[in-house]
């Protein structure tokens, strides 16, 4: 009986383990037959049919680059999701502002300048409107705008209505900036110091230090004009960071924009220079009117911290060989020789070696460390990198410590185009804190994906529709470094109250970018952007300011026609849409690239064509 009870158990316990395993695998099987209908039901047969570019009209289809339609669908998240943020609530639809604002530059407003001080350009630096001050409205294109020639056209043609400004084409006419030429504007590359033409001029300086070679990738060209020397270092795959105020020289940062070349407006005075430390391997002035003597040589105590190690600096103009060319240029031999003398003298205290003399050109070279520098002028402040309103110091900054004479301080750098995605010396040495190389590599390779998404779901990068890209939320450059072989250019932009300061990592890697507060305005001219890309921005600044305004702000300075890129969470994207709605924009949500269970979503709007009215009436 023991032995038949044993066997009817055990019969028992394998009749119950058959049916627990049937019941497992059926369950599973239903929900795989679900998910597969879901799946068939939300995705159409091919990827390429989800999305499309955005036209003005949501609702039309249009072409890729091989001729196929391609139809949208549309992610609905309004009538599901809510979120508070710090925004206006008061206004639906933004008005135009005022043709007189047609060329508004928030941050450098020649009335609200005056009212500071003169001495050290201060009046000249950035000084922002209060918030009661902003405008909350958009403002107009010129009225008869047309979209800008298309690079490398563009470097040397610009309309103009776009720019309606004769003065640089009269006041600076035999020096060949700029020549009106019918309904547009020439520019044949000319400079105060180089009337052969931009060129020309750099084939002179190539033939003194070497330019071609991949060792100088990134410049600064400080008193920039038109930024001719830019346009044409561009050809030698030389990216410069070009500046100048908005002074007398009307519209000059407007311009060089205009001609599809990177470019700020900005100037030396009080304050530093919006760019960290050691991140340039060039640094130009050609008759750039910067009193370099002065101050204790505060100036070039500036361009010593931006200039990497290694890097070179370039003056040309007065005094630079004064005893042949004083003649020229109005001012006593005594005067320009006391100039060049103290400029002499600040670049000895720096540990500059003068390499070259060269007619009115002069080019001295900063040492690869500080092994043998005197100690007691250096700086005493933590982090050389700070740079978002610091003002200037009369001291050398500091560089990496190394181990011997011979080492590069901070780490030495890979050529041009290696430097682009080789691991930048910041990361490898730990000096951002919370990010290394697996991050930094990881980055690279999602960008691949994400490219390829953004190619799909606005026109391609490589179509030429786009030249001028801001990244308003760089990180780690990926985006840039991803988009260097089109012919684009991108401005990376680090918010300045950040948690990690990634833009001397940017620069590492050969590219250009500044520092920024997203609660003010960028310092440039309106419709000076074709595309703009914003990751995870709002989630920084949505309990920071009103979000409204830095909307405006985008609006400001895109181009009618241009478009933007917004990735974060649905919540956010729902509520910037709902303000975009109110700004002419047309807009959609998107999977991204991942797929569509991803939280985070994509934004994709276009800045519709419109321009203001003929009349002009004064601001209040």
């Amino acid at each position: 009986m023991a032995r038949e009870y044993s066997g009817l158990q055990m019969h028992h316990q394998l009749e119950a383990k058959r049916k627990r395993l049937t019941w497992i695998l059926g369950v599973s099987a239903l929900c795989i037959l679900f998910y597969v209908l879901g799946a068939w039901q939300t995705t159409p047969s091919s990827q390429y049919d989800v999305y499309t570019r955005v036209g003005c009209d949501n609702n039309s289809a249009t072409s890729d680059s091989n001729g196929s339609n391609q139809s949208l669908t549309n992610l609905d998240f309004a009538s599901h999701h809510q979120v508070a943020l710090d925004s206006s609530k008061t206004i639906s639809q933004f008005p135009p502002c005022d043709m007189a604002y047609s060329e508004y530059t928030p941050c450098q407003d020649k009335v609200r300048g005056r009212k500071f001080d003169r001495d050290m350009m201060k009046y000249r630096e950035r000084h922002c409107p209060t918030k009661q001050e902003m405008l909350l409205c958009l403002i107009p294109a010129p009225p008869k705008y047309k979209t800008p020639f298309k690079w490398p056209q563009s470097r040397d043609y610009a309309w103009y209505d776009n720019i309606p400004h004769k003065e640089l084409s009269i006041e600076k006419a035999v020096q060949n900036w700029i020549q009106v030429e019918g309904d547009r504007f020439r520019f044949p590359g000319g400079g105060t110091m180089f009337p052969r033409g931009a060129d020309a001029y750099i084939d002179d300086i190539g033939e003194l230090i070497p330019l071609t070679d991949g060792n100088i990738r990134t410049a600064v060209d400080t008193g920039c004009g038109v930024a001719s020397f830019g346009a044409y270092l561009l050809k030698r795959n030389i990216l410069t960071m070009s500046f100048a105020p908005r002074d007398t020289h009307e519209a000059q940062v407007q311009f060089a924009l205009e001609r599809g070349v990177p470019a700020m407006i900005g100037i030396i005075g009080s304050m530093r220079l919006p760019y960290p430390a050691r991140a340039f391997d060039l640094a130009h002035c050609s008759r750039c009117l910067i009193p370099w003597q002065n101050n204790e040589g505060l100036y070039l105590m500036e361009v010593d911290r931006i200039l990497r190690p290694g890097g070179y600096w370039i003056l040309s103009g007065p005094p630079i060989n004064w005893k042949k060319y004083w003649r020229g240029w109005e001012r006593t031999k005594e005067d320009l020789k006391q100039e060049q003398d103290a400029i002499e003298n600040v670049a000895r205290r720096l540990c500059w070696k003068k390499v070259t003399e060269n007619n009115d050109l002069a080019i001295w070279q900063k040492p690869i460390n500080h092994a043998g520098c005197v100690k007691e002028v250096m700086c005493k402040s933590e982090d050389p990198d700070t740079a978002w309103y610091r003002s200037l110091e009369a001291c050398i900054t500091p560089v990496p410590q190394v181990l011997s004479s011979d080492e590069v301080a901070g780490g030495e750098l890979l050529k041009w185009p290696e430097r682009a995605f080789s691991v930048p010396p910041r990361l490898s040495r730990g000096s951002v804190p919370g990010l290394g190389v697996d991050r930094f590599i990881e980055d690279n390779e999602q960008w691949k994906d994400k490219i390829a998404h953004y190619n799909r779901i606005i026109a391609p990068l490589r179509s030429g529709r786009y030249r001028n890209i801001m990244d308003m939320n760089a990180y780690l450059g990926g985006f840039a470094a991803a988009v260097a072989k089109y012919p684009v250019w991108v401005m990376n932009v680090i918010p300045a109250h950040i948690d990690y300061d990634t833009l001397g990592v940017i620069y590492e890697r050969g590219l250009i970018g500044t520092y920024q507060d997203w609660c003010e305005a960028f310092s440039t001219y309106p419709r000076t952007y074709d595309l703009i890309h914003a990751s995870g921005l709002f989630t920084l600044y949505q309990h920071r300011c009103d979000i409204t305004y830095i909307l405006l702000e985008m609006d400001r300075i895109l181009r009618p026609e241009g478009s933007v890129i917004f990735r974060d969470t649905v919540e956010l994207l729902v509520k910037i849409k709902s303000i975009t709605d109110g700004m002419r924009w047309k807009s959609h949500i998107v999977d991204h690239e991942s797929g569509p269970f991803n939280p985070e979503k994509i934004l994709v709007a276009v800045k519709t064509y419109w321009t203001g009215e003929a009349t002009k009436r004064k601001p209040k």
